[in-house]
């Protein structure tokens, strides 16, 4: 659900990033997790436990790696979002990551879950593999959803009619990529390559599905994309009128994940 242009301009709306801690509590309920499968590989790649989560949010991706035994340490931009994580058991620092004092700390691997667009990507590239010891490892990734084509239209009419200039719509305007072409991993790999200190960056693909009730998926629904930007009035429209088209569908539907990996390691000397 995204477009080139969306993907290029992401890191510099990070307004929209920073606006998410408004509901800690729901964002951390609500957004999807990572397949184990891609955890432990990830893990296997690197030369150590020790990880750096960049936008580490309200700790999702480092608990999941935290309870396969890393050691995580997170830096988020938004302090609501960084105590959510630190109430859960994840160490945060308060920073943006090109801003971030590493304070000459060394990691094994600097993972980043559903943010690493908010990140510019080649100076982004650059500060991983100044945090990086020898062979350590970037691994940034997200989960990239496929709605069936049904609730992609009825949705869509939804945006249009309501917010029509948002982020959301636009990404709905737009046909589907395929997850290995998405623009977001697009522009990471070109800031690796960029960037020049990395060896040549790898995609892996993981996929899985989830079925939402009606109630699950406006749960979930502010917590995405520029909703948090939405006037009240408005995102109360779009929640009523998705959740028409949802009732229409019979009160739920399928929606296919692909956990995408973009990941490239620092030479070993």
């Amino acid at each position: 659900m995204s477009n080139p242009k969306i993907g290029s301009e992401l890191h510099q709306q990070r307004r929209v990033a920073e606006s998410y801690g408004v509901d800690s509590e729901r964002y951390d309920r609500t957004r999807p997790r990572y397949p184990n499968a891609m955890v432990k590989r990830i893990m296997q790649a690197c030369p150590g436990v020790q990880l750096l989560d960049v936008g580490a949010g309200t700790g999702i991706e480092a608990r999941q790696f935290q309870a396969a035994g890393c050691s995580v340490l997170g830096v988020e931009p938004d302090a609501r979002m960084a105590e959510f994580a630190r109430s859960r058991g994840t160490e945060v620092e308060i920073s943006r990551f090109e801003e971030w004092d590493s304070a000459g700390r060394r990691f094994d691997g600097v993972i980043s879950g559903q943010a690493w667009h908010w990140v510019d990507p080649v100076a982004g590239a650059a500060k991983a593999a100044s945090v990086l010891r020898p062979g350590g490892r970037l691994a940034a990734f997200w989960n990239v959803a496929e709605l069936p084509a049904e609730a992609r239209e009825a949705f869509g009419e939804v945006y249009i009619g309501v917010v029509p200039d948002a982020l959301a719509t636009r990404a709905y305007s737009m046909p589907t990529p395929p997850p290995s072409s998405s623009p977001l991993l697009t522009k990471t790999i070109d800031g690796l390559r960029q960037a020049d200190v990395f060896g040549e960056p790898e995609q892996w693909q993981f996929e899985w599905e989830y079925v939402y009730s009606k109630d699950e998926w406006l749960d979930q629904l502010p917590t995405q994309g520029d909703h948090s930007q939405f006037p009240p009035e408005k995102l109360d429209k779009v929640l009523a009128g998705v959740a028409a088209a949802v009732d229409a569908m019979g009160g739920g539907f399928s929606v296919k994940y692909t956990a995408v990996v973009v990941t490239a390691a620092l030479p070993t000397s």
